[in-house]
């Protein structure tokens, strides 16, 4: 049995369906089972990280667990996913962590999933750590002014960055699930190149037969319109120091990790843009 928490997310959802596909036996744990969709044969369970018995709930029975923790500065989070997973005897765990994380350039936000991968080499478990660079997915976030045909805002202007298709990084995930070839390894993980957002759009606006413009938001901009979502102060505040570590063309690391894990290059956001050109041309709904 393997467990997926965050089963609902960008990464553990593609994990579990690529799961379900090889025949794993999967579980997938997430806050509401009622309205999750997962593929046929997925066991679904309900639970919080915040209630400790629901996670040991989940943990019980399961070989090995994908642990998605909360992004930013809840160390609990992680840390209580790995006791978890301990208590309940899993013996194999893979931690989605992020790229940078310990890099003191990076400040804050370097450190906030250092807790939670600490607690993993510490736990006496077989461990994997998956630090991936920015998702493709993340240009789902422009998708309503592509429609509408006006600029898309960037919060990261020039600044490069390895964007990495997530259907690869669950595909890491899952050899590190499955096999203990990855004991005790930090893998970094990126697409072929790195791009700003403004390549990004370029891309889009091949794909879309139109030129897709940028506008660069400013740091006050991105502040208003984080707190207009609801996102707590000390929260903006760390992801402001990771937006200007990217900025400044810090965060251009590109590795040859999923080359190396899966025999193949990783994919290109070309073929992730052509594969869901759907999202940015049929209507909102």
């Amino acid at each position: 049995m393997i467990l997926v928490t965050g089963a609902t997310g960008t990464i553990g959802s593609e994990l579990v369906r690529q799961l379900a596909e090889r025949g794993e036996r999967v579980r997938a744990l997430t806050r509401n089972p009622g309205t999750a969709t997962f593929p046929d044969g997925v066991e679904v369970v309900g639970g919080d990280y915040a209630d400790r018995d629901t996670l040991a709930a989940a943990m019980a029975g399961a070989e090995a667990a994908f642990l998605v923790g909360v992004f930013g500065p809840h160390a609990n989070a992680d840390t209580d996913l790995v006791e978890a997973a301990r208590a309940a005897g899993v013996r194999r765990a893979v931690k989605l962590s992020a790229i940078g994380t310990g890099d003191p350039e990076l400040g804050w936000i370097g450190t906030w999933h250092h807790t939670g991968e600490q607690a993993l080499r510490d736990s006496g478990l077989t461990w994997t750590i998956l630090r991936p660079s920015a998702f493709a997915t993340n240009s789902l976030a422009w998708a309503d002014e592509i429609r509408r045909g006006e600029p898309v805002p960037s919060r990261t202007g020039e600044g490069a960055q390895g964007v990495i298709d997530p259907r690869d990084v669950a595909a890491v995930a899952v050899r590190a699930l499955v096999s203990d070839a990855h004991a005790g390894q930090v893998h970094t993980l990126t697409g072929p190149a790195a791009l700003s957002e403004y390549d990004q759009a370029a891309v889009l606006g091949a794909a879309l037969g139109r030129e897709v413009k940028v506008v660069d938001l400013s740091d006050t901009e991105i502040r208003a319109r984080m707190s207009a979502a609801g996102m707590p102060s000390g929260y903006i505040d760390g992801v402001q120091q990771g937006t200007a570590f990217i900025r400044a063309g810090r965060n251009a690391t590109v590795t040859d990790d999923v080359r190396e894990i899966l025999g193949r290059p990783p994919r290109t956001y070309a073929e992730w843009v052509a594969d869901h050109l759907d999202a940015f041309t049929a209507p909102a709904d």
